[in-house]
């Protein structure tokens, strides 16, 4: 039965465990892993579409720009005076001369087609002679096609038959075409062209001339292709749906073409019949023609899918680790249990009526209730924390957080905080300051320690009535009651006290308040005694802060430097006379010393003469950010003596007006000149080295410039210019390899920067010097 319930309670426990573990981080994993599914991957499918789309505009655009070109050069070709004057020649014997000269001004305009990278071999084809006119020699016509332009002989009927009515721009079927010496039967090779016929006169049914432009098919099937790994195959189909050029195997069935052209917008993915993705652009150059690509869809959205695969098992993941995590807790958890309902029983602390009753859990809780019903310790233990809250209800009452008697005697009767609500009081405040070599030495525990000491000993001055706290980390608060305090009077308890602060580690200040009669008037009692600290001097050791008649009778000097003194400053700084700043500070602190003027002014005025050097320094130079010069001011308001005073002056005098020698300026900027050429392949921004100087980066810049000889940016891109001139001459690096090899991010970058320095491309300097 006990096995059946502890399994039981077991099996809650694991259920609250992982219903926490749900609640707080299975439910924002899968909000995360939705999120991901539905916006991210999506996203990313989205790109990939995009790209695609991209990708395929573009390419459309080159094999557009491509077959314009060559139309534009056949118009030209045929739109020469050589063909003209060709025609209307009548074969009569006195223009024979000029016929001659005629075609051989054909053949040279025919080798310009023949130059591009596509053309195989282009020829005239003269419809009412016997007569073919190619870049190398003119034939009869069955003569040239057998000797200078093999045709395989089961294409000669349809490529002949192309030579009728008028063409433009027309492209026949691919034929194939012997490669062998003329008037030799030795084929070396056989590759296949497709023919681009045009007519001329353009307009003529019955042209008399037909220029015929063969395309090497492999080549112009190479330029079909696209290298992206996710396209398989690149078609050029018409409207039909028939194919013209494919670059790949794969089947393609027009009514495919015809039913993606209905259902779907241009640069859409398309999947037909037999699950393949097709896209398709329109082409610039013949409304007729269509760019057709096939979509390996798993490569193209491969990294959507490994995400989603990633997201998913992320998840399952999550919810196999929050089970077994679940299950490893609860059996932890539930074995310390039944070990303590164990040992509790072997204590026989009694046979209380329902005592045993339950699972081990209540048991325990009935245990624990009697264990703290008759354990007195248990009470001794929470009376332990008592000072602490006493501590912290004196604390608030003095911050003003309790100013009326009702809330005040509400809280302390919580706590059972005895106390006379219309008794006379009065608060010192005691404000410790760790001089300049404790302050970093010690650490907050021996601080801590420290003033938990204090706090006794003032205690210990009179037991009955003095309340002590602390209410800020380097602020104790002294509550006196006159009428049960043997040192009644104010003065005197702060006399005692000070003699216990005559301390080697720290300067303390004790502000005495003014006497209020009333516990709910504490808190202007203790404002009054903060203000009191306002007056404490710059001398060591302990000392009283009071309305007294001695206090009063101090002379108070001015806490702003006048504007003829900040002129001063101003203009010994501009005249060089920097080491005279440091003497009149010291003469400042020399005149506040003897006329005892109180910290808070001197102060004031030292960060007066400290704002004044600054001006100075800013007018210029800018080698300083905010933070150095927030560290001077907070420097300045840490010193507890005069002399800490002067030494901090010393320290500031130091780092603002300090000089650098041109020796050292030499080796610095040798040093970045030695850095800028090991790394000049890496981003090398002014910033960087300014701030390692301490300088502005204009400042760093006009250095530079002084020492160098040139501006910065002109001497990191002459650099790199040479080094790349240098990978031009001794390696095959591509353009683009060498521009990512000395630190340009593009190569028009770096071709346009080459050219402005050497006046040519790099392509050209490596031709020029190769050669």
């Amino acid at each position: 039965m006990v096995n059946r319930v502890w399994q039981t309670y077991r099996t809650v426990l694991f259920c609250r465990l992982f219903a926490n573990y749900f609640a707080l981080i299975l439910i924002p994993v899968i909000v995360a892993s939705v999120l991901t599914h539905f916006f991210v991957v999506r996203l990313i499918e989205r790109d990939a579409e995009t790209l695609n789309n991209t990708i395929m505009q573009h390419f459309s655009e080159q094999i557009d720009d491509t077959f314009g070109t060559l139309e534009r050069d056949m118009v030209n070709m045929l739109s020469t005076v050589s063909v003209k004057s060709f025609l209307r020649s009548t074969g009569d014997p006195a223009e024979l001369q000029q016929h001659y000269e005629s075609i051989h001004s054909l053949m040279q305009q025919m080798n310009k087609l023949d130059s591009g990278n596509l053309v195989y071999k282009s020829f005239l084809y003269f419809a009412n002679e016997d007569l073919v006119i190619d870049g190398k020699t003119y034939n009869g016509k069955d003569e040239y096609f057998r000797e200078q332009y093999p045709i395989k002989d089961t294409d000669i009927p349809s490529y002949v038959a192309n030579f009728t009515g008028k063409k433009s721009m027309v492209f026949a079927k691919s034929h194939t075409v012997y490669e062998r010496p003329p008037y030799t039967r030795d084929i070396v090779s056989t590759h296949s062209n497709i023919a681009v016929m045009m007519s001329y006169p353009f307009n003529s049914s019955s042209p008399d001339v037909y220029l015929v432009v063969n395309l090497d098919e492999e080549k112009l099937r190479e330029r079909l292709g696209i290298q992206e790994k996710w396209v398989t195959d690149t078609m050029l189909v018409n409207s039909d749906g028939s194919v013209l050029i494919a670059n790949g195997s794969s089947g393609f069935r027009p009514d495919s073409f015809a039913s993606m052209i209905r259902k779907k917008p241009e640069h859409d993915l398309f999947l037909n019949d037999e699950g393949k993705a097709l896209t398709y652009t329109e082409s610039r150059f013949d409304d007729s023609w269509y760019y057709v690509s096939m979509i390996d869809l798993p490569t193209l959205l491969k990294p959507a899918h490994t995400i989603r695969m990633m997201t998913v098992a992320l998840l399952c993941m999550f919810i196999i680790v929050g089970g077994l995590v679940s299950y490893v807790l609860s059996k932890r958890l539930y074995n310390p249990i039944r070990e303590i309902k164990s040992g509790l029983e072997s204590q026989h602390l009694g046979d209380a009526p329902g005592l045993h009753n339950g699972n081990e859990f209540d048991m325990i809780k009935r245990f624990s209730r009697l264990l703290i019903s008759r354990n007195k310790e248990l009470a001794q233990t929470v009376d332990g924390m008592f000072p602490i809250v006493r501590e912290q209800f004196i604390v608030k009452v003095l911050l003003g957080e309790y100013r009326d008697s009702l809330s005040i005697g509400y809280y302390a009767k919580e706590i059972s905080f005895p106390y006379n609500p219309v008794a006379a009081a009065t608060v010192l405040c005691i404000e410790i300051q760790y001089y300049s070599p404790f302050a970093d030495q010690l650490s907050e525990t021996s601080k801590s320690f420290m003033l938990a000491e204090l706090k006794e000993k003032i205690r210990k001055l009179s037991p009955a009535m003095i309340w002590v706290c602390q209410t800020r980390s380097d602020l104790l608060a002294c509550v006196l009651h006159h009428e049960e305090n043997r040192l009644c009077d104010p003065g005197e308890t702060a006399n005692a006290i000070k003699q216990l602060l005559q301390q080697p580690d720290y300067k303390a200040s004790i502000g005495i308040g003014k006497t209020v009669h009333a516990i709910a008037a504490l808190h202007q009692s203790y404002n009054h005694a903060l203000s009191m600290l306002k007056y404490k001097s710059l001398q060591p050791g302990a000392e009283i802060c009071s309305e007294q008649r001695e206090w009063k009778g101090r002379i108070s000097g001015d806490s702003f430097l006048s504007a003829h003194e900040v002129n001063r400053i101003l203009n010994r700084y501009k005249a060089g006379d920097c080491k005279s700043l440091l003497q009149s500070v010291f003469d400042l602190l020399d005149a506040g010393m003897r006329s005892n003027t109180n910290a808070h002014q001197m102060k004031n005025l030292a960060i007066d003469v400290l704002n004044t050097w600054t001006r100075a320094v800013e007018s210029e130079r800018n080698d300083f950010d905010i933070s150095v010069y927030s560290e001077f001011f907070a420097a300045i308001n840490r010193c507890v003596t005069w002399e800490e005073m002067r030494q901090t002056f010393r320290d500031i005098h130091g780092v603002l007006f300090r000089t650098i020698e041109p020796s050292d300026r030499k080796q610095q900027f040798a040093e970045i000149l030695a850095y800028i050429q090991n790394h000049y392949n890496e981003e090398l921004s002014i910033e960087y080295f300014a701030e390692q100087m301490n300088m502005s980066a204009g400042h760093f810049s006009r250095m530079f410039k002084e020492e160098v000889g040139e501006k910065y940016v002109e001497y990191i891109a002459k650099y790199r210019i040479s080094k790349a001139k240098q990978f031009l001459l001794e390696t095959d690096l591509k353009i683009d390899d060498i521009a990512e090899q000395i630190g340009y991010w593009g190569r028009n970058s770096f071709i346009r920067n080459f050219r402005r320095y050497e006046g040519i491309t790099p392509a050209k300097y490596r031709m020029m010097h190769q050669s």
